[in-house]
C-alpha cells in the first residue's frame, strides 16, 4: 500500500535580508575637527592645512589602511591624503586648502590584507619558518590587485606574482621585491568592504583677512574740520572723509569700519546724550535707519551721493584700507519699509507700531522687523538684497549689528547664500550676548565675532577666556575680534585707569588676538568720561551728535598704535591664534604669554602689567623647550619691540619690572641663537 509524505506544517522559512554589509569590519570614530557631529563646518583661510585625527580600528589583528578624502564642494572627484597610525588606534593626516569657498572631507578605511601579509611574513622569516605557502598567498594578493589595475601596472604586478609562485629558494625572493610594489598595491587595494565615515564634514575657506586684521571704527559724519564755540560743527561729507584716510592708514589699520551711512529718521529722534527728545537741528542716531530720503540702500544726503561713497572707498583701497559697512536690520518709523510693507512689523493693541525695547531701556526711534510675520520669506529676500546692493558697490566686509536678535535659520540661509556667490565676503558678528548664541552664529558662518574681552581684566579671567577660545573646539569655528572700546562700551577700567589703562588694553588686544579693533579717535585720544556714574556710555557720545576731534592733541596714542600694528605685520606669530600659551608668574598683576609659529622661527613673548596705577615686578617661568630654546644652559636674548631694548636672559626663570606710567608691557621677540655673552652686542 502506497504511503504519502506528510505535509510540512507552518510557514516556509525565508532567509532574512542582511541589514548591513557585515564584511565592513573597520570602525571610524573620534574624528577631529568635527563640529556638532558634522552639522557645522570648521573655518580656515586659503593656504591653511586641515589636520585631521581619528580613532580607526577593527576586530582581530589585521593591519588597516586609512585615507583622508577631500575636495572642493563644487568638484565631483575626491583627492586623497594618507593617514598615519600613531598609538592606541589613533590616526593622523592632513590636506591643504588652496581656494576660497566650501570644501568637504571624510575618511575611508579598510582591512589591508597586503600589509598584514608583509608584517606576518617578516615574523615567520625571523622565526625561520617555512614560508612557501605564505609566498603563494602573497602571489594571490598581488594577482588580485593586478586585476584591478590598468594595463601597465597590471603587467608589472603579474610578474611579481609569478616570481612569488616560483621561488628559487623559500623566502629569498622577499628581499628582492621591488621598492615600488607597496605603492602599487596600495593604489589598487580592494576597498569593496571599506568603511566610509559619515557624515561628510565641511570647511569654510576664507581669505587671510578673516584671520588677521586690524579694524578702526570711525563716524564719517564727524570728519569735517571747522566749527567753533559760536558755530556748530559742520556735518562731514565723504570728500571730508577722504582727508582722514591717510591718518587711519598711517596708524597701520587695514579695515576702516563705518557705522550706518544711511538716511536717519526724524520720528522720536534721540538728542544729545540719548535725550529722548531731540532739539531742533540735532542729527540723531545713525542706527535709526530710514527716512523719506531712503533706507538701507541709500546714502545720507549730508554725506553725499553713492558715487561719492564709491570714490571714497576707491581712495581707501589705494591706501591699503578696506571699507567695512554696518548692516543693522532695523528701521526708523520713517523708513520706506514701514509704509510699503507694514506686514513686516508688529503692532501693539493700541494700533501703534512696536518699537525696540530691552527693558527698562526703550528705543522709540527704532522699530524691529517681525521675523514671524506671514510674509517672512519676502522679508528674508529683501534683507538679503541689502547685502547684494552693497556688494555691487564693491563692499566685501560687513559688521552685522545685533545678529543674535534675528533667527538663526535666517542667518544660516543668508550667510550660506552670500558665501556661495561671494566667498571673499567677511562678516563680523556684533553679538554681545550669552556664549551659546555667540557660538551658534559663528557656526552658522560669521567670519569673525566680537568677544567679552572688554570686560576681562584680571589675570585669571584673561587666561581662562583665551584658553577657551584658542585651545578647545571653539577655535575651529569662532574667530575672535577683540575691542577694548566701542561707541557703546567705555569700561570702568578705561574710565579710571588713565593713559596706562589704554596702553595696557591696546597691547593685550593686539597680541592676544590676531584680529582686533578700536573705536577712534576716542581711543587714541583717551576719551574716558562716562555719561553718568555706573554707565558705559560716553558723555557727548558720537552716536547722537557730531564731534570735533583734535588728532594732534598732546598725549595721543597714535604713535603707539602705529608701532604695535607694525609689530603685528612683521611677526607671523601674531597673525594667528594658534600657538598662544600662558606662562606662570609669581604676581597676579603680571600676565605672561607667548605666541610662536609652528617651526619656532618666530617666537613672541608678551608680559603685561595689569595694574594701571602701580609698578609691578614678577618672576616669569618659561618652558624654554616649547619656545625653541633647546639648551637652557645657554643665554638667549629678548628684544623688546616696543622700546628697542635688548636683554640677555639665563634659564627659565627671569625677573621683570613694569611701570605703567612708562610702558606697561614688554613685547619681546626671542633670539635664541646666542652662544655666549660675547655674541650679545653683535646679534641682529
Amino acid at each position: 500500500m502506497a504511503t504519502t509524505k506528510p505535509k510540512a506544517r507552518g510557514r516556509k522559512k525565508t532567509q532574512a535580508k542582511a541589514p548591513v554589509d557585515g564584511r565592513r569590519r573597520v570602525v571610524i570614530e573620534g574624528v577631529v575637527p568635527e563640529i556638532d557631529g558634522g552639522r557645522f563646518p570648521i573655518k580656515r583661510v586659503v593656504g591653511d592645512a586641515v589636520v585631521v585625527g581619528a580613532d580607526v580600528f577593527a576586530d582581530g589583528h589585521d593591519s588597516l589602511a586609512c585615507r583622508l578624502l577631500y575636495r572642493r564642494e563644487a568638484d565631483a572627484e575626491w583627492s586623497e591624503a594618507p593617514m598615519q597610525a600613531l598609538v592606541n588606534d589613533r590616526w593622523h593626516g592632513g590636506f591643504r586648502v588652496d581656494a576660497l569657498g566650501r570644501w568637504r572631507y571624510t575618511l575611508v578605511a579598510w582591512v589591508d590584507p597586503w600589509t598584514t601579509w608583509r608584517r606576518d611574513l617578516q615574523k615567520r622569516l625571523t622565526a625561520r619558518q617555512d614560508v612557501t605557502v605564505d609566498l603563494r598567498i602573497g602571489a594571490e594578493l598581488v594577482r588580485a590587485a593586478a586585476e584591478r589595475a590598468e594595463e601597465e601596472a597590471a603587467a608589472a604586478l603579474e610578474q611579481v606574482a609569478i616570481h612569488l609562485e616560483n621561488p628559487y629558494e623559500p623566502g629569498a625572493e622577499l628581499v628582492g621585491l621591488p621598492d615600488w610594489l607597496d605603492d602599487l598595491m596600495e593604489r589598487h587595494a580592494d576597498r569593496s568592504h571599506a568603511t566610509t565615515y559619515a557624515p561628510e564634514l565641511g570647511v569654510i575657506v576664507d581669505r587671510e583677512r578673516a584671520r588677521f586684521s586690524a579694524w578702526y571704527e570711525m563716524f564719517p559724519r564727524s570728519c569735517a574740520g571747522g566749527g567753533s564755540a559760536e558755530e556748530p560743527q559742520p556735518h562731514a561729507t565723504f570728500r571730508d572723509c577722504e582727508e582722514r584716510l591717510p591718518y587711519v592708514a598711517g596708524l597701520g589699520f587695514d579695515v576702516l569700519y563705518l557705522p550706518p551711512i544711511h538716511p536717519i529718521g526724524r520720528s522720536h529722534r534721540k538728542g544729545r546724550n540719548n535725550n529722548p527728545v531731540a532739539e531742533p537741528g540735532e542729527i540723531g542716531s545713525p542706527w535709526a535707519i530710514g527716512s523719506e530720503e531712503g533706507g538701507h540702500k541709500a546714502v545720507h544726503p549730508d554725506l553725499g551721493t553713492l558715487d561719492d561713497f564709491r570714490r571714497f572707498a576707491e581712495r581707501a583701497g589705494e591706501l591699503g584700507l578696506e571699507i567695512a559697512l554696518d548692516v543693522a536690520f532695523q528701521c526708523s518709523p520713517d523708513h520706506p519699509y514701514v509704509r510699503e510693507h507694514p506686514e513686516w512689523f508688529k503692532r501693539r493693541p493700541d494700533g501703534t507700531i512696536q518699537y525696540a525695547e530691552n527693558p527698562p531701556k526703550k528705543y522709540e526711534d527704532i522699530v524691529p522687523f517681525d521675523f514671524e510675520c506671514e510674509d517672512w520669506w519676502g522679508l528674508w529676500q529683501e534683507l538679503k538684497s541689502v547685502f547684494d546692493f552693497w556688494i555691487e558697490q564693491g563692499v566685501r566686509t560687513f559688521r552685522v549689528d545685533n545678529p543674535h536678535t534675528k533667527p538663526f535659520l535666517f542667518w544660516e540661509w543668508l550667510v550660506g547664500e552670500l558665501k556661495a556667490a561671494h566667498p571673499e565676503v567677511i562678516l563680523l558678528s556684533e553679538a554681545f550676548t550669552r556664549p551659546k548664541p555667540m557660538y551658534q552664529l559663528a557656526k552658522l558662518g560669521f567670519s569673525q565675532s566680537y568677544t567679552y574681552f572688554a570686560w576681562r581684566t584680571t589675570k585669571w579671567e584673561l587666561e581662562q577666556y583665551f584658553t577657551e577660545l584658542t585651545t578647545t573646539v571653539v577655535r575651529e569655528f569662532f574667530r575672535p575680534n577683540v575691542w577694548p572700546n566701542t561707541p557703546d562700551i567705555l569700561t570702568e577700567q578705561l574710565q579710571f585707569g588713565g593713559r596706562p589703562a589704554f596702553l595696557q588694553r591696546l597691547v593685550l588686544a593686539g597680541t592676544l588676538s590676531a584680529s582686533y579693533g578700536i573705536y577712534g579717535p576716542a581711543f587714541e585720544l583717551g576719551e574716558h568720561v562716562a555719561r553718568e556714574r555706573g554707565s558705559e556710555e560716553y558723555w557727548d557720545s558720537e552716536k547722537y551728535q557730531l564731534r570735533r576731534w583734535d588728532l594732534d592733541r598732546p598725549g595721543s596714542l597714535a604713535e603707539a598704535i602705529a608701532l604695535l600694528n607694525r609689530v603685528r605685520r612683521e611677526n607671523p606669530a601674531l597673525q594667528t591664534n594658534e600657538g598662544l600659551r600662558f606662562h606662570a608668574t609669581d604676581n597676579e598683576q603680571v600676565l605672561c604669554y607667548s605666541k610662536a609659529t609652528p617651526d619656532r622661527g618666530n617666537v613672541i613673548l608678551v608680559i603685561v602689567n595689569l595694574d594701571p596705577h602701580h609698578a609691578q615686578g614678577a618672576t616669569v617661568d618659561l618652558p624654554l623647550g616649547e619656545l625653541g630654546i633647546e639648551d637652557p644652559a645657554h643665554p638667549f636674548q629678548v628684544h623688546d619691540l616696543l622700546t628697542g631694548a635688548r636683554y640677555l636672559w639665563h634659564g627659565p626663570r627671569n625677573f621683570v619690572h613694569l611701570d605703567p606710567h612708562g610702558v606697561p608691557a614688554h613685547v619681546f621677540r626671542l633670539r635664541h641663537r646666542i652662544r655666549s655673552e660675547r655674541d650679545f652686542d653683535y646679534f641682529v
